[in-house]
This record gives structure tokens, sequence and C-alpha cells, in this order.
């Protein structure tokens, strides 16, 4: 069920830019205020990212207002702060199915609306997407705007800055808006720094400023003495000085929860010339105080009830994989001093809170910069360190050709623990784990484990930690087995498997937790089951001496089957000259879509019904 719009009487007019912009400026305010009060009722009962849209309803509004979206591209990064844009673009009344099987996409998704002019969904794309549209349009000459609206986390990758480094240089009209909610670049905010902004971004100035360079362009000396005193001048009220260096004429910080300011300031930049960066300062989670206070806990949150201000606490049992990651590395640091654990700005959602607390200065989040944190790791293995990354599998993708050239290439001994292997459920195509078995394995020196369970990702990730070399131990996101783990650390013997269960006639080779699934397919089938443990190095005399006593393989994983595990096993077969049947199960060649993880693993025919089906329809074809 909705919530009742019939409750919110400005934004009820309001369901569409067209029909925000003929809303008269001084109800503008009123409607914020319900924007914000409708995000916060409609997440509680989808479930979504919430704190972020919460502190992004005015500078929404205010974009949407000046600009006249979607003929003029408006560009999210990441997508968290969207909500309130999904809501003011004609979806109002869909987001209750926001991250849901067949509902609302969690970030822009360009399919779902022609206002979503960029799908997203990992961060730090905005800037040179817009830029790529800022070229184009003036190509067009028809008079489009491109806007970008980048948060502080996300300006802090490297691709933020060579785009804004790219946009400096080649001049086109564009506006990016640095949406400040949690770095605090600077505390000059208020009514003074308002006030400059429009000074600022007014025609007075402008006038003044671009007047003063063509008078002073033929005087060099004279020319960079303006130019530095300007500078110095606009370094004493704003922290600009960088930007400026980029090529970005730059305004702010204004203050991104003042409505009036904001919609004064974007009409008066809209028409400027060149790169333009607004600096805008919010606060996350703004207008619900549990989330003000809270801004990491209220990012992203289950159904709950906002009356009562409290998330409802995780219901206690089997512990996630990432908490058992997370207690591995702090036994392991307990263990080795030389143990450096490291992530890009994921230090809640891989487990690693506690080992931050107990080991401050073996503890480095290298914010948003994937590549960074895989050479950053090399460097530190270079120098006899033990570097382990927490990273997601889709992130991972990111750091691809470090991984090859700065660590696989030089032999160095780097653990990668890849979290939110396989389907992750609701946060969608941008975010499933469904490629990494695929690019791992084509790599040399790579070591590639699959844990079935809890306790062997434990044992793995020790295992993995020992490796003279490059190690990577891949695990699902969500809650283990329920095994019992066991704390003391041993190595596996590197590449070999084990089987579960031995039968006749089909030998199921599964890799990862997909092997709880299967087990109720071998006894219905009175098929061998084996955990392989091992992609790379597979357990290559295990999979032929199989090939001697069994008519036919299945291979089971949660990647996509193309370049997998499963392709592992067809090529060693073929290698060795076995014409056994095989069947692949696994992710197909699509990007897969939301819903929960349950859902999705049915669709796809991989929960444990699925899976008899699929081998039983392929015994009798």
């Amino acid at each position: 069920m909705s919530v009742d719009i019939s409750n919110f009487p400005n934004l009820a007019l309001a369901d569409t830019p067209v029909e925000l912009r003929s809303l008269p400026f001084e109800r503008l305010p009123v409607l914020c205020n319900e924007l914000r009060e409708y995000l916060l009722r409609s997440v509680s009962r989808s479930s979504g990212h919430l704190a972020s849209g919460l502190g992004t309803v005015e500078l929404t509004v205010a974009l949407h207002y000046v600009y006249n979206t979607p003929f003029d591209r408006l560009v999210w990064d990441v997508g968290h702060q969207a909500y309130p844009h999904k809501i003011l673009t004609g979806r109002r009344d869909r987001m209750q199915s926001i991250r849901q099987k067949d509902g609302l996409h969690p970030f822009p998704w360009r399919g779902e609306s022609e206002y979503d002019v960029l799908s997203v969904g990992h961060s730090s794309t905005s800037i040179g997407a817009a830029l790529g549209m800022a070229v184009a349009a003036e190509s067009e000459g028809l008079g489009r705007k491109v806007v970008a609206v980048i948060g502080d986390g996300a300006i802090t990758a490297g691709m933020a800055f060579e785009a804004l480094n790219h946009a400096g240089d080649v001049h086109k009209d564009m506006l990016v808006v640095l949406n400040d909610n949690e770095m605090s670049i600077s505390e000059n905010v208020g009514a003074l720094n308002n006030h400059l902004a429009r000074i600022m971004s007014g025609k007075l100035y402008t006038t003044i400023r671009e007047g003063g360079k063509k008078v002073l362009a033929g005087l060099p000396p004279v020319k960079e003495l303006a130019k530095r005193a300007e500078e110095h001048l606009k370094g004493m009220v704003v922290p600009g000085t960088l930007f400026e260096e980029f090529g970005f004429n730059y305004i702010g910080p204004i203050d991104g929860h003042d409505i009036e300011a904001l919609v004064e300031t974007l009409r008066n930049m809209r028409n400027l010339k060149g790169p333009q960066l607004l600096h805008v300062k919010t606060k996350k989670g703004k207008g619900y105080e549990p989330a003000e206070k809270d801004p990491i806990g209220y990012h992203g949150v289950p159904k709950f009830n906002p009356d009562e201000c409290t998330l409802p606490k995780a219901s206690g049992g089997k512990p996630s994989f990432s908490a058992i990651f997370g207690q591995w590395l702090c036994d392991m640091a307990a263990k080795d001093e030389r143990l450096v654990g490291i992530t890009p700005a994921m230090r809640e959602g891989s487990g690693l809170v506690k080992f931050s607390q107990q080991y401050p200065d073996r503890y480095f989040d290298v914010a948003i910069a994937e590549q960074h944190a895989v050479t950053f790791a090399a460097g530190l293995a270079i120098a006899d360190q033990k570097p382990v990354v927490a990273i997601y599998s889709s992130f991972l993708q990111r750091a691809y050709d470090q991984l090859i050239h700065d660590v696989a290439l030089q032999e160095l001994p780097v653990l990668f623990a890849i979290d939110r292997a396989g389907l992750v459920g609701a946060d969608g195509p941008t975010h499933q784990g469904a490629f990494d078995i695929s690019f791992l394995r084509t790599v040399p020196n790579m070591v590639i484990m699959t844990p079935s369970d809890e306790n062997e990702c434990r044992q793995m990730l020790y295992t993995g930690y020992q490796c003279n070399g490059p190690a990577a131990v891949r695990y699902p996101r969500g809650s283990g087995t329920g095994i019992q783990v066991e704390s003391e650390m041993q190595a596996l013997a590197l590449g070999k498997g084990r089987i579960v269960r031995q039968g006749k006639g089909t030998a199921i080779l599964a890799f990862g937790t997909l092997l709880q699934q299967a087990k109720a397919a071998a006894e219905a089938l009175d098929a061998t089951l084996v955990d392989m443990r091992f992609v790379k190095p597979m357990d290559e005399a295990l999979v032929l001496s199989l090939a001697a006593t069994h008519d036919q393989f299945v291979t089971l994983e949660d990647n996509a089957i193309m370049g997998g595990a499963g392709s592992a096993v067809n090529e060693l077969l073929m290698r060795s000259k076995q014409c056994k049947p095989v069947l692949n199960l696994g992710l197909p060649d699509r990007f897969v879509e939301q819903g929960t993880q349950e859902e999705i693993y049915a669709l796809l025919g991989l929960d444990g019904a699925g899976i008899q089906r699929s081998i039983e329809q392929w015994l009798q074809a």
C-alpha cells in the first residue's frame, strides 16, 4: 500500500518537473517539507536508501525548478541520493516497489525514465558522463544545459578528478554540484556565504571578473598578480582554489537546505559560460533526527516504523560471511603484526569495524578509490607487509588492471577478500557479483577459492594469507549456513577438493555456497557431490578420476557461466581428451535483475528445486 498523497497537498501538485515548475516560488519550502516526509514514509515501508535522500530534498527541488529537465540533462552520481528525484519525476506512486523484483530500480536507470539520463550504481561517473553530454550539447546548438551532482565521498575517486581535469581543459558549459554532507570541506556556511555565493554567481561579479581578465590579458605580470590576488581573496572565504586550478569557476559553499538561496544561485549560474562548480553543504538524514544522528546506520534501512525512531534489530543466529571475515581479520592480526587491512570506503559493509577499532594503525580506508587500494596493497607487499584488501566483487572490476599489472605480474602476496560474490539481491544489476571468477581465473599466479560455508571461508582466508603470492577468497552477501566455525586456523591443501557424497552416474562439481542447495538434488539423483573449493588451481586429479567412474558432469557456481569455473572444467576435460557430457549451471549471459536473493536464485533455477529440475531435464533430453 503506497503512502496516501492526500496528506501532501503541495507534493500532489508536483508529480513531474513540469508541474513543479508551475508552482509559485513561495510554495517551495512547504513542498520540500512534504517531500521529505513522503520520502521517510515511503522508504520506511519499502526499505532502501534513506539518509542520503533526506539530505538532498531542497537541492533536487531547486535543480528541477531551475533547469528544464528532461531537455536539460541532470546526471546523478551513484544514486543513493536520487530518491527525491524519482518522486518528482512521475514515479511517486511506485516508490514502495523500489529495490523489489519488477519494481523501481534502486538507482537512476535509463530504461525507467527519460529523466534518468545515466544508469548508475557505482560512484564517480557523473562528471565524466556529463562532460560528454556537454560536448554533444555544444554541437547541437540548442541551448541544452548539463548538470552533474556528485557527493563528497564520490569526488574522492580518481575518475572524478580525471573528469574535472578534462572538463577544465576543454572548457565546455556545464555545472558540477558538489553535495558536501560529511567531509566538512569548509565550515564557512551560513547567511554570509549564501550572500557571497549569490554575488559571485551574479551578472555584476561575472562581468567584472571576465572583463578584468580581458583588460589585463596584454599585461602578463599584472594579469598574474590579479589572478593570484583573486585566488587569495576567494581562499579567505571559500575553499575553491583546488577547483579553480582545474579550470572551474567555484561558487560556494552554500546552505543546501536553503531553497531560496539554492534557486537564486542556480538561476544565476545556469547561463554562465564554461565549467562551473557549486559547492553545497547538506546534512545527511536532514529532517529526521535519528538519521541525522546516525547517517551511516540510516544509509540503507529495512522496513521500519518511523514514529518509533529506531530501526528493528537484526535477528540473532547465523553470522554473515562479512562478520566471519571481520573476526578472522582480527584474529590473524593478533598473530601477525605485518597484517594490514585495506578497504575502499566499505568499512561497515565489509565487516571491518572491529578491526579498525582494535588496530587503527593497520587499518586504511582509501576512500572510493579501488584502483589505488590494489596498488597501495602492492606497495605494502613489496615492503614485506601482508595486505588484505576487503572489496566487493562488483567493485573489484574497477581495479582489474592494477590486480594484473601491480600484483599478479609481480607475484606479490596480496589477499583479496571478495565480498558480495554472486547475487546480492535488491541492489540489482550494478552490484551483482557475477564476473569475478571469470575475470580472475585468466590471470596468471592467482589462487581463487570458493568456500561452501563459513568455516571453509575462515580456513580459506588463512590459506590465502599463507600463500606467497596473490590469492582471492570469494563469498556471498548475507548469512552463513549455521555450521560450527573452528577457532583454530589451518591451511587447506592447495588446489584440493573434497567429495561430500559418493554416488554414481552423475558427478556434481559445486564451487561455493551453492553446494548447500545441491545436496537435495544429489540425494534424489544418487549423484556424487563434490565441494571443489578451488577454481585455481583446480583439483584436476579429482576431476579426471571422477571422469573414469561417472557418465556425466554438472558444474554449479554463482558466477557467469561464460568463462567461469564450469568453463575451466570443460577445458580440462577437452585437454585431457575426456569426452564427457557437461551441464554448466550458473548465472546467464545477461545482467541479472533485482529482487531478494531467494527470488532471483529461484528465477534462475539455482535454488535446490531448480538445480534438481535442470539436471533431470538435461538427463532426459
